[in-house]
């Protein structure tokens, strides 16, 4: 099946799609899945005009949704691939990363993690899977340095698993759906551990992240990129 992130014009993830891809992998089962994005782009990341908005409640909220979805994608039994076919930043490669394979194209569309550049930090379901999923050795320049990356680079990073067309992500995917299920899943299910984090790690977002992402400074750094736009 295919999971289209659909908000136009640059598909950001806000209340409303996050709920229609969290709703759509519930009832998934163990389908295959191909994520793409309508459009031009892949995901921009998350909308921001909507976070720049929330207060610390609404925030605690929308963090939630966001790692159920995340978390949800990781999970997913069946195979899970990434057409990454433009710009996937923030939200939106974690989204990718949350996939089996990331199929990238050509082009002069940007993808990485600028998290750290916003002021913002990870919540813990969210950064324990971007942890895994990203190389040990490019770890720190992806997350610490914050870079947006052309789609060759991210190969090289790990951001991506190889460089094609559509025709080739629905290829990988097709050849993935092969496997029976019940090994698939089963392997996968080993290869990723539980993430729900602990209550410790639970405090920790309501002390340090969800005031993060609500302060004066963050919502300013929002806001200038807004303007720009």
């Amino acid at each position: 099946m295919e999971l289209l992130l659909d908000a136009p014009p640059v598909n950001a993830l806000g209340t409303p799609i996050l709920e229609q891809v969290r709703d759509t992998l519930r009832a998934a089962g163990d389908e295959p899945i191909l994520l793409c994005g309508a459009g031009p782009a892949f995901s921009a990341g998350l909308n921001l005009a909507e976070v720049a908005s929330l207060s610390a409640d609404d925030m605690v909220v929308f963090l939630d949704l966001l790692e159920e979805v995340v978390g949800l994608l990781y999970h997913h039994p069946g195979p899970t691939v990434a057409y990454v076919h433009g710009h996937a930043i923030a939200g939106g490669c974690v989204l990718a990363l949350c996939c089996d394979v990331r199929i990238g194209s050509l082009g002069r569309h940007r993808i990485g993690l600028n998290e750290v550049a916003l002021g913002l930090q990870f919540p813990p379901r969210t950064e324990a899977i971007v942890t895994r999923q990203i190389p040990v050795g490019a770890r720190h320049r992806v997350l610490l340095g914050a870079g947006l990356f052309a789609p060759e680079e991210a190969l090289s990073l790990g951001l991506l698993d190889e460089l094609g067309g559509r025709d080739r992500a629905d290829a990988v995917l097709d050849g993935l759906a092969k496997h029976p299920r019940d090994a698939y899943a089963a392997t996968k299910g080993r290869l990723r551990p539980d993430t729900t984090p602990s209550a410790a790690v639970r405090q920790a977002f309501f002390d340090e992240v969800v005031p993060a992402w609500t302060s004066d400074g963050v919502k300013a750094r929002i806001r200038a990129i807004l303007d720009r736009r």
